[in-house]
């Protein structure tokens, strides 16, 4: 494989809304050397229970230092803005990783 992004980490955070995913990933970008996967979308059982009935997860890429640095900003601004649902940080994807990490539920009607 020869996509640049092979062996770079992952920062996972899904907020609820799409406007939340927007702030947390501008705020994110910002704050370390990384870029962004497209994002995904879910829309859980219980979406009438939620804050905002739509989760979203922003994906960010780079080395695990930036990662770390963009997922703490990002996670700053979810929470002051609609919330956190979950985050993680992948350091070293495999393959069948990456390949999910370019799913996304948004591009689909």
């Amino acid at each position: 494989m020869s996509d640049m992004k092979e062996h770079q980490a992952v920062g996972l955070l899904e907020v609820y809304g799409l406007v939340c995913a927007f702030l947390a990933a501008d705020a994110g970008c910002k704050a370390g050397n990384v870029t962004l996967e497209i994002f995904d979308k879910n829309k859980p059982a219980n979406a009438d229970s939620l804050p905002v009935p739509l989760l979203v997860t922003v994906k960010f890429r780079g080395a695990v230092a930036d990662v770390k640095e963009a997922m703490a900003a990002a996670e700053e601004v979810a929470r002051n803005t609609t919330g956190i649902v979950c985050t993680h940080i992948i350091p070293n994807p495999t393959a069948d990783t990456e390949k999910m990490l370019k799913i996304s539920a948004l591009d689909k009607n």
